[in-house]
């Protein structure tokens, strides 16, 4: 099992008062001890879950809760009311909390004891009494935060749980991402654009400019030595298909210049921009589609907030065997029986999302006024698969993430040489291109096999950002309606 997540922490405060006694506070203490073991050694879980001693007031909610702010490891804080705690108590803490907040809503003990409860037993089981009382108050202050009901080992309970850590690392993530802008975006290209300050409000993701002259200045340093160890490193994940060797060293330079770049500077994502290539002999394809499989966020053409979503959702997945990586919408199958879209880029398609070894080709690209750069391609895994885009209405930032079905590709496609992800959308083809169009969707999004929407929508509610979901229930009339009342809600929020 790939524990890559268990690095995030999320403690697990649980709330009583000093009304019932050390008896029964001890017996909290021992309960939640018990919970927290049973969720580490989950698989469901994917984050490490962090016994904290029980809090019975409101010096201790706000000790526990700006030490979870201080603590570098803490990407969250889980509550729950064992028993009754008077939600006033939480108010200081909750003021001063700077990470995300989940609360659920369980109880030790799963069914009532019909011929033995008591009060003793009421005492020691009042999640349903304290849990209300707890809502409240988050509801009273308006906190961004998210409520699971269940059974604490039941296993939708710990899914969705999990699913939450995972829109929390990726908020945690986002907070310190980098990203690394090569010149600027395709020219008069509007979805690319964006306010860079506000994202970095939002967000936190700090998009610095850097012009092509400094990373060709890196390209020109890299040694022999530096491509023969790249080189050995593609021998061992793909397949070559290519006797244009030197094609395929370009891209292992370029590859090596970029990564050092981004190491000594701290960058998570980038992006390339056809159009500004000043001496780079390639286009950036294999370059790129490696180190998006080494789990850099990448986007073409200059398009900085798809780069920036790409590395927080395969930093969401890092544990997963299924693929995440940068897609664009190409062409459609109009097929009344099999409606389907097909997504693929120039060249920069992620290779975790391959069915099958990837190979290396050389083939001319058509655009770029380059050489012939070197790239990979691939059949792309088939199941569950969402596509996220986040866009800048002016205003506000609104993701917008559609449910889809990855098909097996049965057609080969030799005159194509890119890989290509070939998927039927829900609720169908022509309603989820009319909903993305009205949401002012991209054309350029993630697509990841590895979550659902629910953990886009947890990440988009912790960031307080807007959320447009297409799925199976999605009817137009009704989504317009949504994006209109949208409009203003977000107005006044402002």
């Amino acid at each position: 099992m790939n524990n890559a997540l268990k690095k995030y922490e999320f403690w697990f405060v649980v709330g009583s008062q000093d009304l019932y006694g050390p008896e029964v506070l001890r017996t909290v203490d021992q309960h939640s001890q018990i919970m927290v073991e049973g969720f580490n050694n989950d698989p469901s879980i994917p984050c490490t879950v962090v016994f904290k001693p029980v809090v019975r007031n409101s010096n201790e909610i706000y000790a526990t809760l700006t030490a979870a702010n201080a603590d570098p490891a803490c990407a969250g804080v889980i509550t729950w009311m064992h028993t009754f705690s008077p939600s006033k108590m939480w108010i200081r803490g909750f003021n001063a909390l700077q990470k995300p907040l989940l609360h659920i809503n369980t109880q030790f003990n799963r069914d009532i004891p019909w011929d033995k409860i008591d009060m003793d037993f009421m005492n020691l089981n009042q999640s349903a009494h304290g849990d209300r009382e707890h809502g409240f108050i988050t509801a009273r202050m308006r906190l961004q935060h998210k409520v699971i009901s269940g059974y604490w080992e039941s296993e939708t309970l710990r899914t969705r749980m999990g699913k939450w850590m995972r829109a929390a690392v990726g908020a945690y993530e986002s907070r310190q991402l980098r990203v690394l802008r090569i010149s600027d975006n395709m020219r008069d290209v509007a979805v690319t654009e964006g306010d860079k300050v506000e994202a970095h409000i939002k967000f936190g993701w700090q998009v610095d400019h850097y012009g092509v002259e400094d990373i060709i200045r890196m390209v020109e340093a890299v040694t022999e030595e530096e491509i023969d160890a790249k080189m050995a490193e593609y021998a061992t994940v793909y397949e070559m298909d290519t006797d244009n060797i030197q094609a395929v060293r370009y891209q292992a330079r370029e590859e090596v210049a970029l990564e050092k770049f981004m190491e000594k500077e701290g960058f998570g994502a980038f992006h390339t921009n056809f159009q500004d290539l000043q001496q780079l002999r390639q286009l950036p394809g294999l370059a790129a589609q490696n180190l998006m499989r080494k789990g850099y966020g990448f986007a073409g053409e200059g398009d900085w907030k798809t780069a920036a979503l790409c590395r927080i959702m395969k930093l969401m997945t890092q544990d997963c065997e299924k693929g995440t990586g940068f897609m664009e919408d190409y062409t459609y199958n109009f097929d009344p029986e099999n409606g389907m879209n097909m997504g693929a880029h120039m060249l920069e398609v992620c290779p975790s999302l391959a069915a099958e070894t990837p190979k290396i080709k050389v083939v001319p690209l058509g655009i770029g006024d380059r050489e012939d750069p070197a790239r990979v391609t691939f059949k792309a895994q088939s199941g569950p698969a969402v596509l996220a885009t986040i866009v800048d209405m002016g205003d506000r930032f609104r993701m917008i993430v559609n449910d889809v079905e990855g098909q097996v590709q049965e057609h080969d496609m030799p005159n194509l040489p890119v890989a290509g992800v070939l998927w039927k959308p829900l609720p169908s083809l022509e309603t989820s291109a009319e909903a993305w169009i009205y949401a002012g969707g991209a054309h350029h999004s993630v697509i990841s096999f590895a979550i659902d929407e629910e953990v886009l929508r947890d990440f988009a509610e912790i960031m307080d950002i807007e959320y447009i979901h297409i799925g199976n229930e999605t009817n137009i009339n009704e989504l317009r309606k949504e994006l209109t009342w949208n409009d203003l809600v977000w107005k006044l929020k402002k």
